[in-house]
């Protein structure tokens, strides 16, 4: 089976507050788009992973997809499969290619051999594997609250409009970026703001990251202000970066690309 796990992006991202257990809470909206990575599973007398693509940074961890195959397997005894993964999505950047990965792995896994489970089911295997893991399960816009595991569907009229990505060679661990923040919920949530044209989401729609980050890498805020200068609608960081993005109607012209290597898409 072949399979396309899609990057997100985060439109707005609100840490409201650090929890008891060290983790925190965060208000969100995720957003999925047309970058994708491609993932081939077939059923095999023996367990294997091939990556070829970019590049991925050792990180003395056993792959998410394998992570994600152990834990249907120890549920479900599926047996082993053979994996060739193609990493199209930037890691360290704030777009979840790592995540969607693994919820597309389980996807993948339960209608290979038909296990039945539903969204539910496999959204609480992925939760198990990254807090933004269980999005890419239903792979729809979504409010997402508490760690990022609890999602709620929303409708944003951006279909059609045109998405660009900057990705510098910065890598930004989300572990750090969340030593450096200062937890506070927003006097109006997300929830409510996002629901604004989004004509009013520059000033509005913010990335509570963005601030430290952009002190411990100029080049970030340089490369969202050369967004507006092109004529963005809107522009943020994703996630704890290190992408930055742009909205544009599919009507602007976009010359930022000539700045700037990156990706442009549809969304």
């Amino acid at each position: 089976m072949l399979l396309y796990p899609n990057a997100k992006i985060n439109i707005g991202l609100n840490i409201v507050r650090k929890r008891p257990d060290g983790y925190h809470e965060i208000s969100t909206v995720m957003y999925p788009i047309a970058l994708r990575d491609e993932l081939e599973i077939t059923k095999s007398r023996e367990l294997s992973l091939t990556i070829d693509g970019i590049p991925l940074a050792d990180d003395g961890k056993e792959n998410l997809v394998v992570r994600a195959w152990r834990l249907v397997n120890e549920k479900y005894g599926i047996g082993n499969v053979s994996m060739r993964l193609k990493k199209n999505i930037p890691s360290g950047a704030g777009l979840g290619g790592g995540s969607s990965d693994a919820a597309f792995t389980i996807r993948g896994l339960n209608d290979i051999f038909n296990i039945g489970m539903s969204d539910g089911d496999m959204e609480s295997i992925a939760s198990r594997l990254g807090a933004d893991c269980a999005f890419f399960i239903k792979n729809s816009p979504a409010i997402c609250t508490g760690i990022g595991e609890i999602m709620k569907t929303i409708d944003l009229p951006l279909e059609g409009m045109l998405l660009v990505l900057v990705k510098p060679d910065i890598s930004v661990p989300t572990p750090e970026a969340y030593r450096s923040c200062i937890p506070k919920p927003w006097d109006t949530p997300l929830s409510q703001i996002i629901k604004l044209p989004i004509t009013n989401w520059k000033n509005d729609v913010r990335n509570d990251f963005e601030t430290h980050i952009f002190d411990k890498h100029p080049l970030l805020k340089t490369i969202k202000d050369d967004f507006y200068a092109d004529g963005a609608i809107y522009s943020a960081m994703s996630g704890s970066g290190s992408t930055i993005f742009g909205i544009y109607s599919n009507k602007q012209e976009i010359n930022i690309l000539s700045k700037h290597n990156g990706y442009k898409l549809t969304l």
